[in-house]
């Protein structure tokens, strides 16, 4: 979770599922916003040795981090190779402690900027869910204007085997058998357009094997495919909403999607966060506003909270009912393991006002009531992204690490039927949503310890590599 403004002293700033001041000249940018490239951080660049990032990251840390009384007193870089491995050691008691969960991390300014702009990035661009127990690899999601869909590997397709060539495939049983998923992440390449794999797919049709090439492409935020429909549900219209990710290009979907629920005078909503890991808050707020007709300017969204010696920053967001919004009267959330950050955020801003009139349906969400900041280095292109604030909503409810299933106070149990699509009402999750919204019974989400990425009751897990870039964090699963 990322927040786009804070005021003159910290520019931007937002909530992710993973400020200038202070140490080696950082600046502040909080968030997506910005354009350009800044050169690749080498040695030869004055300030960019691995000793002189590695002491402005514990420099932010030591200033902006949430938790302050987990960082080391003093910790020697000199017996960590990179400054990832540094920032793992600083972090790593919080982490123990499940509040920072690899949440705090170093990237790319100009790989996160093209991101939170235009979702733009390299790859296949379809989202993988993995069976351990099987020990198999399923398409969840494709995106349009990508290499998988044009090449016809759509939702419930299964990836048997990854190879080079076809004469060097490698089946994802063995792969899973070695190495676990670790090792299917290595098989499918780095995230660089040009990128070739051989991909035996089956999807229903049979086995064949596709050549696909990984490219530059946007993620459009919301699918033009099922992002935002009405169902009719035996004669009751409900509105559909499908939201992949909060980047800016968002808004005018959202806009466009809730102008149309308002026209229809529909007030009972499903909203699709199933595999939304986050991204930036002042999309939530969006969000929120266009779900806030009835919401007065008093109206508390939700409180951001820095640690003490930052308290200047704390911010009071305010419902700001927009021409596009409706009044709900039932919201039904769709989430999984998947659904995190800002998800989670616009879900728990629901509570106070909707009760049990706003359910989540499917599975416990992630649990990150945190979000980060971002530092930059810009000659070094380093941006870190640091943990530095908690969100709660208007009743003070946050520090749900462990999931919204224990705060909420309604939910329904659903499966993630890959294999229909999202908000087609035979799709099991889609189903349950319309199921709460009718008033009939169902069986709530069981609560309780720390949220992963879970799909469905264990059994499928989105794919996530070691070290996830940019849009790896953001839109868990994809590739």
């Amino acid at each position: 979770m990322k927040r786009m403004r804070f005021g003159a002293a910290l520019g931007v700033v937002a909530m992710l599922s993973a400020c200038g001041g202070g140490g080696g000249g950082g600046s502040v940018v909080t968030g997506g916003g910005g354009t350009g490239t800044a050169p690749t951080p080498t040695p030869s660049v004055a300030g960019c040795s691995l000793r002189e990032r590695q002491d402005w990251v514990f420099a932010q840390l030591n200033e902006w981090y949430l938790f302050p009384e987990t960082l080391p007193a003093s910790l020697n870089p000199a017996g960590y190779s990179t400054v990832e491995a540094y920032l793992d050691a600083l972090t790593a008691t919080a982490r123990s402690q499940n509040k920072d969960r690899y949440f705090t991390y170093l990237t790319s300014i100009a790989e996160e900027n093209a991101y939170y702009n235009s979702g733009s990035s390299a790859g296949f661009g379809f989202r993988l869910a993995y069976d351990t127990g099987a020990r198999r690899v399923f398409v969840a999601e494709s995106f349009e204007n990508a290499p998988a869909l044009t090449a016809g590997i759509d939702r419930g397709a299964e990836i048997v085997s990854i190879g080079t060539t076809a004469a060097n495939l490698q089946t994802v049983n063995a792969l899973m058998t070695s190495g676990g998923p670790q090792a299917v992440v290595d098989a499918l390449g780095p995230s660089t357009a040009g990128t070739v794999r051989v991909l035996r797919v089956n999807d229903g049709g049979g086995l064949r094997n596709l050549t696909v090439t990984k490219a530059d492409y946007e993620l459009t935020p919301v699918s033009s495919r099922y992002g935002s429909q009405v169902i009719d549900d035996g004669g009751k219209k409900v509105g559909y909403v499908n939201l992949r990710t909060f980047i800016n290009t968002a808004d005018p979907a959202l806009r466009n999607a809730f102008l149309a629920f308002r026209t229809q005078g529909i007030t009972e909503v499903i909203v699709d966060f199933r595999y939304n890991g986050g991204g930036l808050v002042s999309i939530a707020e969006l969000m929120g506003n266009l779900m806030g007709r009835n919401r007065s300017a008093s109206d508390v969204f939700g409180y951001t909270t820095f640690r003490p010696s930052k308290a200047v920053n704390n911010d009071t967001a305010y419902f700001a009912a927009q021409p596009q919004s409706i009044a709900p009267t039932k919201l039904a959330f769709i989430g999984t393991g998947g659904t995190a950050s800002a998800s989670e955020m616009v879900i728990n801003a629901s509570i106070p006002y909707l009760h049990a009139n706003a359910a989540l349906i499917g599975t416990n969400t992630y649990g990150k009531p945190v979000g980060q900041i971002a530092i930059d280095k810009a000659a070094c292109d380093d941006r870190l992204r640091v943990i530095a604030f908690a969100v709660e909503n208007s009743a003070h409810q946050g520090a749900y690490f462990n999931g919204l299933a224990s705060t909420i106070e309604a939910s329904c149990s659903a499966a993630d039927d890959i294999f229909t699509p999202m908000g087609n009402p035979a799709e099991a999750s889609t189903r349950a949503a319309l199921d709460f919204l009718a008033g009939r019974a169902c069986t709530p989400i069981a609560s309780g310890g720390q949220g992963t990425l879970s799909l469905s009751a264990g059994k499928r897990t989105l794919l996530a590599p070691e070290r996830p870039d940019t849009a790896q964090r953001e839109v868990p699963g994809i590739f």
